[in-house]
């Protein structure tokens, strides 16, 4: 079953890079007019925020009392974004890779939700950090539109729905589990016609509640903890303007700080938003749009806009194809060092029943 599904994803991959051949052929012809240094910095550069993806991710890990090693959670988190493109699931497709993974390797898949959702909330409160900035780049140069004030109050909103629902899981997980209970009772219903059965078993749901609910209990004990994920997800924010004022240096074109945070806050804004996955296709010509708007030549920022997505889109989906068969068939170890903390867990069991 496993190999008809990597089989089944590998099959979308090969789908979506045909149909996606024009953007990929622009993208290939950009590079070759860059000057390639710049261009072979700014690919670095995305390798080593790759690693401080996998860095931020063992982190949170550690915190909710998970052991994993830095490459192995590197290698999940390309291969989650390869995954996340070719099926066009959004955020929860990456989700599903780190589940699935964790659960054949033993660790308990709650936990790992819950350490994927605080991953993502981190990744949201660093962006919204940077695209405030971003926003009063873009009001100084009175070239502020409805489009970034759209976009900056749809992602508030998914960094608000995503710390919601951690804390409900945190503070009231009976609550937490009669919502998921209700919700899933509502995709069961809307569905049955159509797969003819249970799509979801909403039995599970109190109890994936409260599981979620014992791993944070681990961040009673450790709340200054939280400032580490933080500070690297603000390094994973610098590394890819980092990648940006390469491309600028690629094509010659001068720039100011403020011109780098605004366009990169644009970026991010819009590939969290767009509904194409990941932006491609679309993402271009919306930072085209915007680089051009605040001075740049439009055929000078049409060339860093495709060389930023082919580098930071085009690169990461590679890397995630190249390990997505090695992590879907990667044998599981005998013995993982887990490192879970029982006591809070037990604790926190004798609580809900006396």
């Amino acid at each position: 079953m496993r190999k008809l599904i990597l089989t089944a994803v590998i099959l979308l991959a090969v789908v979506f890079i045909i149909s996606r051949q024009a953007d990929l052929g622009q993208v290939v012809d950009t590079f070759r007019r860059g000057v390639p240094l710049w261009l072979l910095l700014a690919a670095s550069i995305h390798l080593i925020s790759i690693l401080n993806n996998g860095v931020t991710i063992r982190s949170i890990y550690r915190l909710l009392g998970l052991g994993e090693r830095v490459g192995r959670l590197t290698m999940l988190w390309c291969a989650s974004v390869f995954f996340t493109i070719v099926t066009s699931s959004g955020g929860w497709g990456g989700m599903v890779v780190f589940v699935t993974d964790g659960r054949k390797r033993g660790l308990p898949g709650a936990r790992v939700t819950v350490a994927l959702a605080m991953y993502y909330l981190f990744d949201f409160v660093a962006a919204l950090l940077l695209v405030g900035l971003g926003l009063a780049v873009l009001v100084r140069r009175g070239r502020l539109e409805a489009g970034e004030v759209v976009a900056t109050a749809i992602l508030a909103v998914y960094a608000a729905v995503l710390a919601a629902w951690l804390i409900l899981a945190w503070r009231n997980p009976d609550l937490l589990g009669s919502i998921l209970t209700k919700g899933g009772a509502l995709v069961n219903r809307l569905l049955r016609r159509f797969v003819h059965r249970e799509y979801l078993d909403v039995a599970r749901a109190r109890s994936l509640a409260h599981d979620m609910a014992a791993g944070l209990a681990d961040l009673r004990h450790s709340r200054a903890g939280l400032l580490l994920p933080l500070a690297l997800s603000l390094s994973h924010k610098a590394l890819m303007v980092s990648i940006l004022f390469f491309c600028f240096l690629a094509f010659s074109q001068p720039f100011s700080a403020g011109t780098l945070i605004a366009a990169y806050a644009i970026a991010y804004m819009f590939t969290v938003v767009t509904p194409t996955p990941a932006g491609i296709g679309l993402i271009e010509g919306i930072l085209t749009v915007a680089l051009a708007g605040i001075g740049i030549p439009l055929a000078t920022a049409a060339l860093i806009a495709l060389a930023y997505t082919g580098i930071t889109l085009w690169l990461s989906l590679l890397y995630g194809m190249l390990t997505f068969r090695w992590v879907g068939l990667g044998a599981s170890p005998k013995a993982l060092d887990l490192n879970i903390p029982t006591a809070p867990v037990q604790a926190y069991t004798r609580k809900e029943n006396p």
